[in-house]
């Protein structure tokens, strides 16, 4: 099977590890990992900030540059949404609608990929340690991706977890938010550590970059001793930490 990545641009500027370990436990699950060049921002961040009109360039862009993938895989449920979402900002469109509704189709949030097209739930990851697991926004809200990574994280071995106090609550990132309410935010991602704290665990997982970049930032800024990973690291995990 082959599958286009979608790196997103927090991978491809702040955590290249995440994009390596989704490509190797792609290529582990026996798929053939293609990665577009021309792959741009997705538009997300000035579609969030209400400049639609100049964010439909960049989704034209990646419209066109994962035309001919046959899947399109993410380690980013908040991203992978945002494709999604061209189609309905393109549906009024005669060139663009069917080329963005096409898109979406085949558009896929990593874990989501796994467990739902491949239909694998076991990886064969081990991963010694004690963790907890932060479920972002976009990712279970929108794009309605809730039973896919617990579904794999069940079979990691070695893995002990405890459930998040407050799961659903945001982190405080919520991309531009984060810059323009800096104290609400603030008091958010205060709470979501104070909840990690609480599960014992060594290790805060999730699946967005962004939110593992706010939660992990406070972290380092409060000098706690908890790591935060993405699930893509764990799962690629063969012989603990």
């Amino acid at each position: 099977m082959r599958v286009a990545l979608f790196a997103t641009c927090l991978v491809d500027m702040f955590n290249s590890n995440v994009g390596k370990a989704t490509v190797e436990l792609l290529e582990h699950l026996g798929c053939e990992v293609d990665f577009p060049e021309s792959q741009v921002c997705c538009g997300q961040p000035a579609y969030n900030s209400g400049y639609v009109k100049e964010s439909k360039e960049a989704m034209k862009k990646m419209i066109d540059t994962f035309a001919d993938a046959e899947y399109v895989v993410c380690p980013s449920g908040s991203c992978a949404y945002m494709f999604h979402e061209y189609q309905h900002l393109f549906k009024d469109d005669p060139k663009w609608g069917p080329k963005a509704k096409e898109l979406a189709s085949k558009t896929y949030e990593l874990t989501q990929f796994i467990v739902d097209v491949l239909k694998i739930e076991d990886v064969g990851a081990t991963f010694a340690g004690k963790v907890t697991l932060h479920t972002s926004c976009h990712m279970t809200r929108l794009l309605g991706v809730k039973e896919a990574p617990m579904k794999l994280l069940n079979h990691v071995k070695g893995l002990q977890f405890t459930e998040l106090p407050g799961k659903h609550n945001c982190c405080g990132f919520g991309g531009t938010f984060s810059v323009k309410m800096t104290a609400i935010s603030e008091q958010m991602v205060d709470e979501k550590v104070q909840h990690a704290e609480e599960t014992d665990a060594d290790v805060l997982i999730g699946a967005d970059c962004g939110c593992l970049m706010n939660i992990g930032g406070r972290i380092d800024r409060k000098e706690k001793p908890m790591k935060v990973l993405h699930i893509a690291e764990v799962l690629n995990c063969r012989q603990g930490v």
